[in-house]
């Protein structure tokens, strides 16, 4: 089940989403809200997996309302402009409906939400897409080594070659399965599947040696016991 809300000045267009979300078996649209700042509260209070989100919005745009929040859910936007679609993608949405939009286009947009939320859990599909410039490429999960970062773009060293994508590397964990892969430095997340050695302050994968920052140490000890169940 995939549980969402809705944001959108104009109550029509929220409606147009509520009746759509009611169609859809596996979503569950908990709220709609025709104020932004009304819906803080309540993503305080409730887990929430997906937020369908009005881009042109009179207080604060749907792009600076996500710049705006501590932890980002899963993003649809949903706007009658389509001059906000390159910034949308940047935020790192998994979609971006123009209005008015179908219900086969809805559909389209929950599945995708369904198939992250999937992946994250660690029961989807075992690849992912992986933005570079304007196109995403299919990448399996066991063909990630580990992850480098730098500011706001992320390496995917893979077994063959490398990616580079335009976002953080808090933005590149929320693709990936948690119970796979595990942040060990500031600039560098691994997979569990990969580790050959492990030593006091680094760990080897496929013969690079990568540093665990001296913040990240007790993760040593999670990946130990995570290694010691297998």
């Amino acid at each position: 089940m995939v549980t969402a809300i809705a944001i959108d000045d104009e109550p029509q267009a929220l409606e147009v989403v509520r009746l759509h979300a009611a169609k859809v078996p596996f979503l569950d649209l908990k709220a709609g809200f025709t104020d932004a700042f009304e819906a803080i509260p309540f993503l305080q209070q409730n887990k929430i997996d997906l937020i369908f989100l009005d881009i042109k919005m009179p207080d604060i745009s749907g792009i600076d309302f996500v710049k705006c929040l501590p932890t980002v859910p899963m993003i649809v936007f949903t706007t009658a402009y389509s001059d906000y679609a390159v910034q949308g993608f940047e935020l790192d949405a998994i979609d971006y409906l123009l209005k008015p939009f179908p219900l086969a286009r809805f559909l389209k947009s929950c599945n995708k939400a369904l198939d992250h939320k999937n992946l994250r859990d660690g029961s989807g599909e075992e690849f992912i897409f992986v933005k570079t410039g304007y196109e995403e490429e299919k990448v399996w999960l066991d063909d990630i080594l580990y992850l480098e970062s730098d500011g706001n773009y992320v390496t995917f060293v893979l077994k063959n070659r490398k990616l580079l994508s335009r976002q953080t590397m808090s933005d590149s964990l929320r693709m990936l399965p948690e119970n796979q892969f595990i942040r060990i430095h500031r600039s560098y997340s691994i997979s569990f599947r990969k580790i050959e050695k492990i030593a006091r302050n680094e760990i080897t994968i496929a013969h690079f040696k990568i540093p665990v920052g001296a913040s990240y140490e007790d993760r040593l000890t999670e990946i130990r016991a995570r290694l010691s169940k297998n």
